[in-house]
């Protein structure tokens, strides 16, 4: 997603679960995935590429970074590992057919967005699942405004370019994928809080 949306969106899910400052070390965190240095070769940040379990595993290991940092003396790299954790877990929704296919489980009219499931364990374990590919150059020029219609018009299907939902002008299933995105990111933490100890938890939320 754009990375003014991933700010929104773990504002809007984690805004009361961290203090001031440990909420600005993880949006900064979760906004630096999207950095040049972050776009190429890291396809597991953004389940680009249908690096679908790369990017399962990268969240795991994100996970377990936070969990390791809490055990020692600092918290600032616990921080930084649940917002690029986050980060990925945000653009699953926004970069597979995840809520596509949720939404070809339901009969017409389709649910509404606040009633999609975004841990679904037989979506995210289908053999259906898939994300977009990266069709460089044309993908590239997507990016660029006045050569999007030109760019989208020469992509296949499958492209990165044509899967994404990462801002609402990607049509109607964006909202989906952003309560999506949101659910994922409290999730995420709900897990955290129940695997740390009291103690941990205290010092990774900062309260």
């Amino acid at each position: 997603m754009l990375v003014p949306i991933h700010e929104e969106m773990t504002r809007e899910a984690l805004g009361t679960n961290f203090s001031p400052r440990a909420l600005e070390v993880i949006v900064a965190a979760n906004r630096k995935q999207d950095a040049l240095s972050g776009q190429i070769g890291h396809d597991e940040y953004h389940f680009d590429n249908n690096a679908i379990d790369a990017g399962h595993r990268y969240i795991n290991e994100q996970r377990g970074f936070v969990i390791a940092s809490l055990l020692s003396p600092g918290i600032l790299s616990a921080w930084i590992a649940f917002g690029r954790l986050i980060h990925a877990a945000q653009d699953f929704y926004a970069h597979t057919n995840y809520v596509a296919l949720w939404l070809d489980q339901h009969p017409a009219p389709p649910p509404t967005p606040p009633e999609i499931d975004p841990v679904q364990k037989s979506l995210i374990q289908s053999l259906s699942l898939h994300s977009g590919k990266l069709y460089l150059p044309m993908d590239a020029l997507y990016f660029v405004p006045f050569l999007r219609e030109i760019s989208l018009a020469l992509l296949p299907p499958d492209s990165h370019g044509k899967m994404n939902l990462d801002s609402p002008r990607q049509g109607a299933l964006f909202a989906y994928a952003r309560v999506a995105a949101v659910k994922r990111t409290q999730h995420e933490f709900e897990i955290l809080e129940k695997i740390l100890t009291p103690e941990m938890f205290a010092k990774f939320t900062d309260l």
